[in-house]
Order: C-alpha cells, then sequence, then structure tokens
C-alpha cells in the first residue's frame, strides 16, 4: 500500500511531518557538506591526483560556482515542474556524480565530477524550502521546522570538515565523495513514498539567466586563479576578466527583459537587501578562505593527519551553532540587528588580524585554535540577523527567488574569496622562491589572511554605512503595547 498522502492532506500527523522533514534536512545536510567536506582531503587528493597548489581551490570552486549559479533555475524549475520532481531531479543527479567523483583518475574527472554534483544539489536544494512551506501550515511549527533547517546546514558545513578528516584519515579521499551514495538512494526512495506530489505551476525556464551567470562568474573566478600560477598581465587572465564582465553584462539585459527571469532584479534595488546581499559576499569571501588555507596549514605545517584536523575546527564549528541559538536572539533583542551583525564582523576580523601572526612556529591552541572560536562566533552573531534583514519586506510570492539569491551570492562570495585568497597566496609564495617548506607555507598563509582581514572590513563598513535596523522599543513601551 502506497504511504503517500493526497493532494491537500499533507502531513496530517506529526510522525508523518517529521518523515518529511526528515528527508528534507537529508538534502540540505548532503548540500551543505559537500560544500566544505573535501577540504580536508585536499591534501591527497593532490598527490593523487598531481593537482597544482593553486590548482587544487577548482576541486572546491567546481561545485560551489556551478551550485550558486544554478540555485535560482533550480527554484524555477521546482515551481514549474513540481518540488518533489525537482528535488528527485536533482539528488540523482548528485548521487551519480558523487560516485563518478569517488572513480576520479584524473584531475579534469574530478572536477567534472564536482561541477555535476554542484547542479544536483542546485536543483534539489531550493525545493527543500518550499515544501517546508507546504508541509508544516501552522506559524509557529513552520517558523522551528525552517530554524532546524537553518541550522541543519550550519551543522553541514562545518560538520563537513570533520567529516571529510575522519573518511580521508580511516578509509581514503574517494570516501568523501562515496559516502554520499547510499544517502541519496535512501533519500530518492523516501521521496515518493513521504512527500506527496503537487501540481506544478506552469510557466518558462529562464536557462539564458543562469548559463550567463554561471559562466560569467566562472570567468571571474578562473581570471582569479590563472593570476596567481601566471601573473595579472598574462592574456589569458585579462581575457578572462573581460568575458566574465561581459558575460554579466548580459546577464542583467537578459533578466530585464525576460517575463519570468531566473534572477529578479528588483530584489537589488531596495537598500538592505542589497547591502546585504554585498555583506554575505563579504563574508563568505573571508570563511571560506579560511576555511580552504588553515586545513592546510594544520595538516602541512602543524603536520596533523586528516581526522586530527577535523577535530581542530571544532571550536569554529561549535561558535557557528552554538551562538545563533543563545547568544544572538538576545543581543538583537534588546539592541539591535545591526549591533550583532557589526559586533560579529569586528569579531571575524579580530579572527583575521590574529591569523596574520601565525609561523612555522605557531602552535595551535594558542594561534589557530583561539581565533577560529573567534571567528565562528562572529559567524554565529553575523548570519541570522542579516538573512532576517535581507528578507524581512519581501513580498511572500518572490520569498523563494530571495531566498535562492541569497544563497546564489553566498555561495559565489566563497568561490571568489577562495580565489582572491589564492592569488594572494601565490604571490606571496613566489616571493619565498615558490618553495614548499613549513615557514614559506605558514608566511604566506599568513599574508593571505591579510586578503580576508580587507574582505570583513569592507563587510562591517557596509553594515555601518548602508543597512539599517529599527532599535528595539524599551521594555516599559513594550509592556504598555501589551497592556493596551
Amino acid at each position: 500500500m502506497s504511504s503517500i498522502a493526497p493532494p491537500g492532506q499533507d502531513a496530517k500527523t506529526p510522525a508523518h511531518r517529521g518523515a518529511i522533514l526528515t528527508v528534507i534536512l537529508c538534502v540540505q545536510l548532503l548540500s551543505a557538506i559537500d560544500i566544505t567536506v573535501m577540504n580536508m582531503a585536499l591534501p591527497k587528493i593532490q598527490h593523487a591526483l598531481d593537482v597544482s597548489p593553486t590548482g587544487l581551490s577548482w576541486v572546491l570552486n567546481a561545485y560551489t560556482l556551478v551550485y550558486g549559479g544554478f540555485l535560482l533555475l533550480g527554484g524555477r524549475m521546482g515551481d514549474i515542474l513540481g518540488n518533489r520532481r525537482a528535488l528527485m531531479t536533482g539528488v540523482a543527479i548528485f548521487t551519480l556524480a558523487s560516485f563518478a567523483g569517488g572513480c576520479a583518475q584524473e584531475t579534469w574527472w574530478l572536477l567534472t565530477a564536482r561541477a555535476l554534483q554542484g547542479l544536483g544539489a542546485a536543483l534539489a536544494l531550493p525545493s527543500t524550502l518550499a515544501l517546508i512551506v507546504r508541509t508544516f501550515t501552522g506559524q509557529e511549527e513552520r517558523t522551528k521546522a525552517l530554524g532546524i533547517s537553518v541550522m541543519a546546514s550550519g551543522i553541514g558545513s562545518t560538520g563537513g570538515l570533520l567529516l571529510g578528516g575522519v573518511l580521508t584519515d580511516v578509509a581514503s579521499w574517494r570516501w568523501v565523495l562515496f559516502i554520499n551514495v547510499p544517502i541519496g538512494i535512501a533519500v530518492l526512495i523516501l521521496t515518493p513514498r513521504l512527500i506527496p506530489a503537487a501540481e506544478p505551476q506552469g510557466g518558462r525556464f529562464d536557462g539564458a539567466g543562469a548559463l550567463l551567470g554561471t559562466a560569467g562568474m566562472s570567468a571571474l573566478v578562473y581570471g582569479f586563479v590563472h593570476a596567481a600560477d601566471k601573473g595579472w598581465s598574462n592574456a589569458l587572465t585579462v581575457g578572462s576578466f573581460v568575458a566574465g564582465l561581459v558575460l554579466l553584462g548580459l546577464l542583467v539585459l537578459v533578466e530585464s527583459r525576460h517575463p519570468q527571469p531566473v534572477l529578479n532584479l528588483g530584489l537589488f534595488t531596495h537598500r538592505n537587501r542589497a547591502g546585504g546581499f554585498l555583506v554575505f559576499v563579504c563574508s563568505g569571501g573571508a570563511m571560506f578562505g579560511m576555511f580552504f588555507f588553515l586545513t592546510q596549514f594544520v595538516q602541512n605545517v602543524l603536520d596533523m593527519n586528516p581526522i586530527e584536523a577535523g577535530f581542530a575546527f571544532l571550536p569554529m564549528s561549535l561558535g557557528m551553532v552554538v551562538v545563533p541559538r543563545t547568544l544572538t536572539p538576545k543581543i538583537v533583542k534588546r539592541y539591535s540587528p545591526k549591533t550583532s551583525m557589526t559586533t560579529g564582523l569586528l569579531m571575524v576580523a579580530a579572527a583575521m588580524v590574529w591569523l596574520t601572526q601565525i609561523s612555522a612556529s605557531t602552535g595551535y591552541f594558542s594561534g589557530i585554535m583561539l581565533p577560529m572560536l573567534l571567528a565562528g562566533a562572529g559567524v554565529g552573531l553575523l548570519n541570522a540577523p542579516l538573512a532576517a534583514t535581507i528578507l524581512a519586506d519581501v513580498p511572500p510570492k518572490e520569498a523563494g527567488g530571495a531566498s535562492g539569491a541569497l544563497q546564489t551570492v553566498g555561495m559565489i562570495g566563497g568561490s571568489i574569496g577562495t580565489a582572491v585568497l589564492v592569488t594572494i597566496f601565490g604571490n606571496a609564495l613566489r616571493g619565498h622562491g615558490g618553495g614548499t617548506t613549513k615557514a614559506a607555507l605558514a608566511d604566506s598563509i599568513a599574508t593571505t589572511c591579510v586578503g580576508g582581514l580587507a574582505f570583513a572590513v569592507v563587510g562591517l563598513f557596509l553594515v555601518l554605512a548602508v543597512i539599517r535596523t529599527p532599535k528595539p522599543k524599551p521594555a516599559n513601551q513594550r509592556q504598555a503595547v501589551g497592556a493596551a
């Protein structure tokens, strides 16, 4: 007997709603984990496939660029074809790509698989939010489900570092990809049994917009990565930047004329929203760069094995998970969302300043653990009120598009940030004669953290100068309103 709930009777029991939420969270964890899980496997991949040091960033960027570029199209696909079908299509692509990536024998093979993983995640993830809204109809239960969803994404991103370390150390770097296969198969089996189908709304795909956005950002990031190897005046470097700017210009032109654009340009006309998107780009650039280089520092300079390196990132993970549940709501309620965001970015900037002082003799506890804890707590203070500020005045019919845009700029910011910091790292390493000694690596990573500091400072400036949030009413006024 089929256990599919009939249309209009979605999730009538708490048990059924819980089962649906579990499937949704599995999809969100898969997509979030794969943003960071590869970090711990990078040194092993470099040796196994003979990848250049700067080329390693493409193991991450191949996923995040396609993921970020196609998130908006994934949301539109869910509206047109139905959320359940879009989710299953994305998970199927993601699962097959994970298996192919685990079998990779050449660099191009792995990068292609990572790009297809990003495509699968982008098609599946937007439908998870729509399914939560559809399943949890009460305001209180919907808010709770969305809160669990946000935390799952955060745990997935930070937990990916630990999972990557354990799998790489105990088994092989290939298992950071193979582990997705049984989970993906389970989701594909359970989804049609637990999640009821919905009537598709129909409409037109904006494939041109998604392709132009992805191609444009890919060209820009390739320009940054190529500059690290060949310099800024190299013809291919300059050509990549020019191509990227032209493609993004065409994206704006196409989206301004498309009746159902994959990217609603009107989202960027609101002061808080436009400023918030830029802040997310800056914070993503700083934090993704920190992940990328500190994983190499703890393994190549501190000589940690992958599992030790995974545990080394737990302080940052704890800050990113615990602070939003405990400290952030109190600061927002007593002061303002802007105060929480400002404090968070100040903490991230302070962590970057701390990390600019590392050297080959730096110990983990004094030189790495404390700034990671500081940065994680700072992100915990920043992200939740920033996301709430961006989505505050969005009409309900545009909430999905705004959420997709929010996820997109975060992923693109991370890719750009990693590429920029790789460029700084490559130039700094050449200043040490291109050597790979511990001293050369440590000094180059310290120099790279100056770039991370710049991202944090620009984000802080944007919060202070652009974003405006109302201050909470004094306690006596709140009580008077309640009495009235």
